[in-house]
Formats: C-alpha cells, structure tokens, sequence
C-alpha cells in the first residue's frame, strides 16, 4: 500500500502523463493509388483499406492497393464527388454541384453489395461540400447557401432518408459566404455536438449541441472577405478543444490569420503561430491517441506537423495533398492530385 501511495504521489508532484502528445520528426509516403483524378474524400477502414470519391463519377475501395473502382451516373451525367463518409455496414458519398446526389452504397466488410440514391436536389446555387455521421443512425452533409442559410441535410435513420433543415433553424449567412469543398473537412462531430465552418465574405463557425436541432453562430479571427479566404478545415480532439484551418487558396504562403484554436467549444478562438509557421492548409487533423497538442495539416504546398498546440510547427514534407485522415497514431491516408498516399509519421 506504501509503494501504490508512493506512486500515486510521484505522479502527482511531476504530472505523469498518460496520454502524451506524439512527436514525429518524419512521414514515410507510399503512394497505393495513382489516376488522373482530383481526390478530396477519403474515408479510411484500417491501415490496408481506405474508400475514396473523386471527380469523373468515381468512387472506389483501395484494398492492399488493390482499386476496386465505379463509375456512377446520374440520368446521363457524371456526378463530381467531395463529400464521404462511414457507418458499420454503409458508405455514403455525395456529389457538388446541381444536381446533388447522395449515394447509400451497402458493404459487408469485403465488398460493395449495392448502392442506391437516398437524397437527390436540384437549383442553380446548390453545392454540397463535406459530410460525416454521429453514428450508424445519425449523419449529416452540409453545403453552400441555397437562400440565406447554409445548405444541411440530416439524417436520423442510417442514412435511407435525409431532410433538410429549414432556414428559420438555422442562423443567416451573409452573401458571399459559404463552404469550401477542399477536403471534406468543413465539419467536425463529437458525441452530440457539430461544428460547420465558412469562408469568402464571412469565416465563422457554425455548431449544435444537439445534432442539428438547434444552431448558433460565432465569430472567428481568421482571414475573410476574399472570394478564396476563410476557413477549409475543422477539427476538434473533444467537446471543448478544436482547431480552424485556412488561409488564403490565392497566397498560399501568407500565414497570418490561417490557423486558431478553442478551449471553449468553438465559441472563441485564438490565433496561433500568427506570421509564423505554414500558410493556406485544406485539411487539419488532430494526431489520434495524443493530448490534443498534436496535430497535422495538409495542403497543395506540403505537410505540416506541431506537437505544441500549433505555437511551433514542423515542415515534413514539401509534397502536396488535399486531404488527411488518421487511421491510428502513427497511421494516415492522404489524397491529391492524381494519388492516394499511405503515411507513416515517426
């Protein structure tokens, strides 16, 4: 019992750390993908399988770096998909531009078994832009503003049937504001809660507390007004730590009002490494397993790495992708032009 007490004692005098951040001096890139599409949704399975959407109509499984691979249509069209997500037994992936199409694609672990359409709009304005699920009931997509609200669909029955929620539910946007279709990165769940972010006149973010019930809106130090500002990419580690990610597509090294980060749930934001560090990023991600200090963000200009909360800020790679997704701690799939990479971080 002295020895335990000890211990115990010990951890609290030096603040033992049982979930510490990682630190990664290096990232190992194998490319397991390589086609003439622009692939920015990518929804790994384990270290071996990653699901991915592109533009062309193509939607597929890599598996050992084996492509398994469809072409979808709609009527006579070939649809441009950014948006995708999971559930145990279905993958769903929704297309930009007008008309939107969802797909409910059914798998049994190995292969696709069917795939049908479950939410279809048509309109001048609609584009949807990133998409994610609670759980195997519970998911949503959202998209650029339709009349003054931004475009959210939910739905509360395994993906067969998705509503869109009303303007009057939602708070406003102003004209020039929306969703960038960078990375399927524009929304971040945890438990009940959902964070949505915007870029263009307004960079804002948008959250619910109770999957999708009801919304508010909070103000954010990132850079907007500009047709290619804003914020691209949303992360949080838990209901109170998050992180924003942008810039400005046009300058890409200008790293002043990029990059931010709440201890309060979304409603207040910080800048970090204001002037310092990486530029315009589509895609942030925090690293699994770490104390939400770790963190990695990709872009076209390379891949970025701090283990400080985003004060300091490593350059691992100068290759470009557009988006990131972490299969583990040390594990992630990436995507970009033309590629599909397995990254190994050490």
């Amino acid at each position: 019992m002295r020895i335990i007490f000890a211990i115990l004692l010990l951890c609290g005098l030096v603040a033992c750390n049982t979930n510490p951040s990682r630190t990664f001096s290096e990232v190992e890139i194998s490319d397991v993908f390589n086609d003439s599409l622009s692939i920015r949704a990518i929804s790994p399975i384990d270290e071996n399988r990653v699901w991915f959407a592109a533009n062309k109509g193509i939607v597929g499984l890599i598996d050992e770096s084996v492509p398994k691979l469809a072409t979808v249509k709609y009527e006579d069209s070939l649809l441009h998909f950014r948006s995708i997500a999971q559930t145990s037994e279905s993958v769903f992936v929704m297309s930009i531009g007008t008309p939107g199409v969802l797909y409910k694609i059914g798998f049994d672990g190995k292969e696709a078994t069917n795939i049908e359409e479950v939410y279809v709009e048509k309109g001048e304005k609609v584009f949807y832009d990133a998409m994610a699920f609670w759980n195997d009931e519970e998911g949503i997509a959202m998209g650029d503003p339709v009349d003054n609200c931004l475009s959210v669909i939910i739905t509360r029955d395994g993906g067969d049937h998705w509503e869109k929620v009303p303007c009057s539910a939602l708070p406003e946007t102003e004209s020039g504001e929306a969703g960038f279709a960078a990375s399927n990165s524009n929304i971040s769940v945890i438990n009940d809660h959902v964070w949505i972010v915007s870029g263009g006149k307004r960079a804002r973010v948008f959250y619910s507390a109770d999957k999708g019930l009801s919304w508010e809106v909070f103000e954010t130090p990132i850079i907007q007004g500009g047709a290619m500002t804003g914020i691209y990419s949303v992360d949080f580690f838990d209901e109170n730590n998050g992180v924003i990610f942008g810039g400005n597509w046009e300058e890409k090294d200008f790293n002043e009002g990029n990059k931010a980060v709440s201890s309060d749930g979304g409603r207040t934001w910080e800048l970090i490494s204001n002037g310092e560090g990486p530029g315009y990023r589509s895609s942030v991600r925090y690293v699994p397993g770490s104390n939400g200090k770790s963190m990695v963000a990709v872009g076209s200009p390379g891949i970025s790495y701090t283990d400080d909360g985003g004060d300091s800020w490593q350059e691992l790679s100068s290759e470009g992708f557009y988006a990131i997704e972490f299969v583990n701690d040390t594990v992630a799939f990436a995507s970009g032009r033309y590629r599909i990479s397995k990254l190994i971080f050490k």
